[in-house]
């Protein structure tokens, strides 16, 4: 693997903003286009891919059924987990993500134009409305990934489970599909900034959870919730 480099990072920010840039523009136009917005997306991941010279091994393939619809939930454990995801699971997907990225210049307002879903954990009614996008992206057959540790893990290990995505996938009886990303942390790991070549990435695709099969199960919603979000970090902890 080669040494950290910050002109790799440099040019990870340049492909962002050279994406960025016409989708704000575009939408200044109103001219905004979903299928243009996959395609940007899907360049620029394989080129972020390709620009880190990262070799994927994805595993469970299978399990990505075509056609049909999934709440992605995943560990965090890099920046490159974004490019990787949609590398491996195809454009049609769109990020839950923190409100703090929605306030970068030019970035912020292109996620937001091209179909991303801003949570604010500090103000619950507004969490609770962007889990309500969230629901109608999935409504329109896009699925929707959620990091329900909430934030890049600095170790690689797994963090506590928020329970919000939980509480959607029950109340909507969405599938959920488990990843597991092992490897993107060597590329560049949270909070860091130069970014390094050669990365191996292991990506786990698990068999996807009927969601529905919890709702008429047993307990309190409360009780369901917990037993799905412990089965869904099972499965995701079986790949580190």
């Amino acid at each position: 693997m080669s040494e950290k480099s910050l002109l790799l990072t440099a040019s990870n920010i340049y492909e962002t903003l050279a994406i960025s840039l016409p989708t704000v523009v575009d939408a200044a136009l109103g001219r905004i286009d979903k299928d243009v917005c996959d395609d940007r997306l899907a360049g620029w991941a394989a080129r972020l891919v390709e620009n880190a010279a990262m070799t994927l091994e994805v595993h469970g393939r299978e399990n990505l059924v075509a056609g049909k619809t999934f709440l992605v939930m995943s560990n965090h454990q890099s920046h490159y987990d974004i490019p990787v995801l949609f590398c491996v699971l195809g454009a049609n997907v769109r990020m839950v993500a923190k409100t703090e990225l929605f306030r970068f210049p030019i970035f912020g307002q292109a996620m937001r134009e091209a179909g991303f879903i801003e949570i604010d954990r500090s103000n619950r009614h507004r969490a609770v409305a962007s889990l309500g996008v969230a629901k109608e992206r999935l409504a329109r057959g896009t699925n929707v990934w959620i990091a329900p540790e909430g934030t890049r893990s600095r170790t690689g290990e797994l963090l506590p489970f928020k329970k919000g995505g939980f509480a959607l996938a029950i109340g909507t009886g969405w599938p959920i599909l488990p990843v597991t990303l092992q490897g993107t942390r060597d590329a560049l790991p949270a909070n860091g900034r130069r970014s390094r070549k050669g990365a191996r990435v292991r990506v786990t695709l698990h068999p996807s959870v009927e969601t529905s099969a919890y709702a008429a199960g047993p307990g309190s919603p409360r009780e369901q919730r917990d037993r799905l979000m412990r089965d869904v970090r099972a499965s995701i902890a079986s790949a580190l």
